[in-house]
């Protein structure tokens, strides 16, 4: 009988991966790799998984931000130095007992399995936990795949590997800020100048076609260039050093609320409160799979005063096998003057009125940290063939705190343009309508008159 031996293909480590493929294989359970595009990042947790796989028996998963993108870069990917699938170079058909293509789901003969999942759907996984994970572009992905698994992995003594190119201040830079100090973590971070795998006349040709940002990012792996395609992310950079991100932000009175709703996706609510020094964000809560009436009980929980809940227009429709729609379950349960639809308004405008709102806001740090960590990501989708971004954001994780927190500075901004002027607003307001429907020739002779009986008497 033959033997196969793993790595599969004769595979070795490059230079700059063997740090983190040494690491692992002495036992190591937490890496994070800020490794440059197309550094290997992924290879390397893939052939790790296989070995991993056939010395201790159980459940792998290989996560990427979004189960649909798993497939395009992971399952029906191809070598494009061999044109084979990546799949196939790592995972002889030899070691595999079954593939299962719909679920993207292999089983090897000694019993492990092996699945590519994504971080848009982590808490409808079902099956055994894992015992070991690659989070792909981690960066990019929903963070609390991370705290969902966690708790599986300390348990079960699994290990993970965080493998991702920057985006900004977010999750992702913090965990490796954290992993430098961590006796027992690896961290590493590779530019593509260090490792070498890209050569130079295609790393010039890359720089001199893409935004400079993007390349800095991509393949300079520059945390500081993160705001690329960013809507909101430079905004809480400057909230953040100019000390408006702290746990002293508290409700003072009552505040209003502006909620993005999922149907089986995301719901996430903001907690403002205005004043005339500025606006105080004291609160953010998100959840997936609750129905009106929990978040119902959810709100009312919350140790605050509310005097306002703004809801989006979407929240007029009744849902499936619902007899009233979502602002109907809430007028069930709270005063007809607390509750609001939020004006319609094209997307653009939404992002206009939170960028304007943005630096009079004050967040408790940690009551919004979830919220923070999706401002920060929602962003536009480069487009790599056409090299722009889109002109709507990217459908993903970030996109329900980014637009909930859209619909609230709407909000604001739509009432601060149809309250009730005071009676010196209204009394300027009338004279300015006046002077505006004056001829040029009635002004001239107006002003005239007025300069006369500024100048002194003839004697």
């Amino acid at each position: 009988m033959s033997t196969l031996t793993l790595p599969a293909n004769n595979w070795r480590p490059r230079p700059h991966q063997l740090p983190l493929w040494s690491y692992l294989e002495h036992g190591g359970k937490r890496a994070i790799a800020i490794w440059h595009r197309r550094s290997g990042k992924d290879e390397v947790g893939l052939h790790y998984t296989c070995v991993a796989a056939h010395k201790r028996i159980g459940t792998y998963w290989h996560m990427l931000p979004e189960a649909a993108q798993g497939r395009k870069v992971i399952w029906d990917a191809i070598n494009p130095h061999t044109g084979k699938r990546r799949i196939d170079e790592v995972f002889p058909q030899a070691v595999r007992a079954q593939t299962r293509d719909s679920e993207m789901f292999i089983r090897f003969h000694c019993g492990s399995t092996w699945q590519v999942v994504g971080s848009d759907n982590f808490n409808s996984l079902m099956g055994s936990p894992p015992i070991g994970i690659v989070l792909s572009e981690f960066a990019l992905s929903d963070p609390r795949a991370w705290d969902y698994i966690r708790p599986i992995l300390a348990e079960n003594g699994g290990w993970a590997i965080f493998a991702t190119t920057p985006r900004g201040y977010n999750h992702g830079h913090d965990l490796y800020q954290y992993a430098l100090t961590a006796p027992a973590w690896h961290a590493s971070l590779v530019t593509a100048e260090q490792s070498g795998v890209i050569p130079a006349d295609v790393l010039a040709d890359e720089r001199a076609s893409m935004p400079d940002e993007l390349y800095r990012q991509e393949y300079g792996c520059d945390f500081s260039a993160s705001n690329v395609g960013a809507i909101l992310g430079r905004y809480v950079e400057d909230a953040e050093r100019q000390g408006r991100i702290n746990d002293d932000v508290d409700c003072q009175i009552d505040v209003e609320i502006s909620a993005d709703l999922g149907r089986r996706d995301t719901a996430a609510w903001w907690f403002w409160e205005p004043s005339a020094n500025g606006i105080a964000i004291v609160d953010y809560d998100q959840d997936t799979g609750l129905v009106a009436e929990d978040w119902v009980e959810r709100l009312k929980a919350k140790p605050y005063t509310i005097k306002r809940i703004w809801l989006p227009h979407d929240a007029r429709a009744k849902t499936i096998g619902a007899r009233k729609s979502v602002i109907e379950q809430f007028l069930d349960a709270f005063d007809t003057t607390v509750m609001r639809i939020v004006p319609i308004a094209r997307i653009a405008d939404r992002i206009n009125a939170a960028r304007l709102a943005m630096p009079f806001c004050h967040f408790n740090r940690t009551r919004c940290k979830e919220g923070l960590a999706g401002l920060r990501s929602w962003s536009y989708e480069f487009n790599e063939e056409t090299k722009i971004y889109s002109r709507e954001p990217k459908h993903d994780w970030a996109s329900h705190p980014g637009d909930a927190f859209s619909y609230g500075a709407m909000s604001i901004q739509h009432r601060a343009t149809t309250q009730k002027p005071t009676p010196r607003q209204a009394s300027l307001a009338a004279i300015n309508k006046a002077k505006k429907r004056l001829t040029f020739e009635e002004a001239h002779r107006r002003q005239e008159e007025r300069n006369s009986r500024r100048r002194p008497g003839r004697i």
